[in-house]
């Protein structure tokens, strides 16, 4: 099943949804220790392997942390090759003075934001999928 590439339709029918609990980002220099299953995803860099995670999963693993996370996920299946759908909801989200860590799934894209920016990013996307019109 192909996913979405028409930018309006992304936005209009993005449908955020805030994931429960709290998510931090790690770096460690293996996963040798960590399981597999207590991981969202994982990224490969020359300095260190970056994970995220739930926090309780963090802290029982004694990693340490500098950021505490809402994670949002975007509700329609976007095609890996569509184009500015992050550029367009980021854009809303720096305006509003909320930063975000993007990853992107196979069928969906993940929204990292501060914690205490979580509901707010709901409300500021939702609106801009009413509002935009490309």
């Amino acid at each position: 099943m192909a996913g979405e590439k028409n930018l309006i339709t992304l936005i209009q029918k993005m449908t955020p949804e805030l994931q429960p609990g709290e998510y931090v980002f790690a770096t460690v220099k293996t996963i040798d220790t960590i399981p597999r299953k207590d991981t969202i995803c994982e990224f490969k860099e020359k300095e260190g392997i970056t994970i995220v995670l739930e926090r309780k999963k963090a802290d029982n693993l004694n990693l340490d942390y500098k950021f505490v996370a809402s994670w949002i996920t975007l509700k329609i299946h976007s095609s890996l090759d569509a184009i500015g759908l992050t550029a367009a909801f980021s854009a809303e989200l720096a305006a509003h003075q909320i930063s975000c860590n993007v990853i992107a799934g196979y069928y969906h894209d993940h929204i990292f934001v501060n914690k205490r920016d979580g509901k707010k990013t709901i409300e500021v996307l939702k609106n801009l999928s009413k509002t935009y019109k490309g």
